[in-house]
């Protein structure tokens, strides 16, 4: 398992923006399945994008498609999320989730295909 830290979290105005950095440190890889998922208070730990390390193949929940972008550094085992016209409803504690797998899919993903995980961030949107 890889270790992963995120950062970027905190308080935003609705329609506002926010980025999240999650990076890996330790022993890594060549290849992974990186993700995103958030929870709510009170509410089950719901995915929010996916990408592939090292490429360019994503998939973004409907929820947050056309808001929310996933990116990756190629030189490095890190993963970003981009998230515009923030809304109320996006507040939760993000998570940033590694698969050491090359067989990406364009799906859904549930927490259970994730073996690491970062501590969590915090993003409030708030007026």
């Amino acid at each position: 398992q890889v270790q992963l830290g995120e950062s970027g979290g905190g308080v935003a105005q609705p329609g506002g923006s926010l980025r999240l950095s999650c990076a890996a440190s330790g022993r890594t890889g060549s290849g992974y399945i990186m993700a995103w998922f958030r929870q709510a208070s009170g509410k089950e730990r719901e995915f929010v994008a996916a990408s592939a390390w090292p490429a360019n193949s994503f998939y973004v929940a409907r929820s947050v498609r056309g808001r929310f972008t996933i990116s990756t550094d190629n030189a490095k085992v890190a993963v970003y999320l981009q998230m515009n016209n923030l809304k109320p409803e996006d507040t939760a504690v993000y998570y940033c989730a590694a698969n050491p797998s090359q067989w990406f899919s364009q799906k859904v993903y549930s927490p259970d295909e994730f073996d690491s995980w970062g501590q969590g961030t915090q993003v409030t949107v708030s007026s």
